[in-house]
């Protein structure tokens, strides 16, 4: 990340890089949310890489390749959203916590030409950022959730709920027709928590940006460098916050009322955070349940991260290239 342009290019910049990545990675995000909603005993026999190839052949067989992107749409438009908010707050909260820490400085007599914050203020930027930017892509998040999940929901449903979940509009008015307005924003509280995830993301990034820099003589990550250092961070994220994200797609997706619940029903084995019958216990999963889908969400952070990343140095550098032309 370029802390250096203005918040309003590194908006503009990380949404672009956000929804290239999106639009990349989608099939892989459709097959995690799958995974996740999975019954406890067929994950514990067909999880993983075995499970995704069996999400991805159903999905195929069924709805041939367009139905790998039931839902791109209002997620796109969730990412562009989030990411543009994201990469603003962050970028201006960031200019804010250095200006006022040079005014300090300068009032102490100290010189200090530059002011490099710290991981934990790294984290604590990212997170503010993040909640607020959640807070406007919440709804698209949801709406895309239950676009994913309702093609592949029971075919015995009823034919009133079938006809209501067909397409973002009846989406829409079967989210506001359960649980009203409040429906559009149902698992914030876990959403909250999970702005951890970008904010620690980010964090590891400007680590790995300073560690390279002190190699290289000061220089900026070129592309590839970008996008492995940003994968990985977001692996290590993901890792460390995993539980929390299949409580956030539970929450959003079935009838769940709590995190706690969710993340209960996932270690004992019981169907009511997944797509079986409430209550309906199975095996014991154990700390496997809480992690259900791993796999999938490290793959698909590593892709979607790095492209994130490469793109919107690439976007960064043109804005770069077009001011200097200019002057």
């Amino acid at each position: 990340m370029t802390s250096t342009l203005p918040p309003l290019v590194q908006a503009f910049s990380g949404a672009i890089g956000g929804a290239s990545a999106n639009t990349l990675t989608y099939p892989l995000d459709l097959v995690t949310t799958r995974l996740q909603l999975d019954p406890p005993q067929k994950a514990q026999t067909s999880g993983g890489l075995r499970g995704a190839i069996r999400i991805l052949r159903g999905i195929i067989k069924k709805y041939g390749t367009q139905g790998l992107y039931n839902g791109l749409g209002t997620d796109t438009g969730a990412t562009l959203l989030s990411n543009f908010f994201y990469f603003y707050f962050y970028a201006f909260l960031r200019y804010l916590s250095t200006r006022r820490r040079l005014i300090l400085l300068s009032k102490l007599n100290h010189m200090a030409p530059t002011h490099k914050p710290s991981l934990a203020e790294e984290v604590l930027l990212g997170f503010i950022a993040g909640v607020a930017s959640r807070a406007v892509s919440t709804p698209l998040n949801i709406i895309t959730t239950r676009l994913q999940v309702d093609s592949d929901s029971d075919e015995d449903s009823n034919l009133e709920e079938m006809q209501l979940a067909t397409g973002v509009t009846g989406v829409v008015r079967r989210i506001y027709r359960k649980e009203g307005l409040c429906g559009f924003w149902r698992g914030f509280k876990t959403t909250t928590i999970l702005c951890l995830n970008p904010a620690l993301t980010l964090a590891l990034f400007q680590f790995f940006r300073r560690l390279l820099a002190r190699v290289t003589g000061g220089k900026d990550p070129n592309p590839g460098q970008a996008f492995l250092g940003a994968a990985v961070a977001n692996s290590i994220a993901a890792s460390i916050l995993y539980p929390l994200m299949l409580a956030k797609t539970r929450l959003q997706a079935t009838s769940a009322t709590s995190l706690r619940e969710v993340l209960r029903d996932a270690y004992t084995g019981r169907g009511r955070g997944a797509m079986v019958s409430p209550g309906r216990a199975t095996q014991k999963a154990g700390i496997v349940g809480v992690y259900q889908g791993l796999e999938m969400q490290i793959v698909k952070g590593f892709l979607s991260q790095g492209v994130t990343f490469l793109v919107k140095g690439r976007v960064e550098e043109i804005f770069i290239s077009m001011y200097s032309r200019r002057h």
